[in-house]
């Protein structure tokens, strides 16, 4: 699947951002500083958006779900 694939409801990252695709979720994590890429959950997230990019069916799910994990586990959803 391409990196243009959508999530079924998009990632809320604040009040006033919603990441729409695999490749604006992946421009988000590349968008935080270096060492909070490197941290286990954002790693994770990474990992199944890679999947998700790559084999497409319930990896998308997967890739929202860890994103919205990543996102809790630093507090950055407001």
């Amino acid at each position: 699947m391409p990196w243009s694939t959508t999530f079924d409801d998009p990632v809320r990252v604040s009040n006033k951002r919603k990441l729409f695709t695999l490749q604006e979720a992946a421009d988000y994590i590349m968008e935080l500083p270096e060492d909070a890429q490197h941290e286990a959950h954002w790693q994770t997230a990474i990992e199944t958006l890679i999947n998700a990019a790559e084999t497409g069916g319930g990896w998308v799910m997967f890739a929202r779900i860890a994103m919205l994990r990543a996102l809790n586990a630093d507090g950055r959803r407001g």
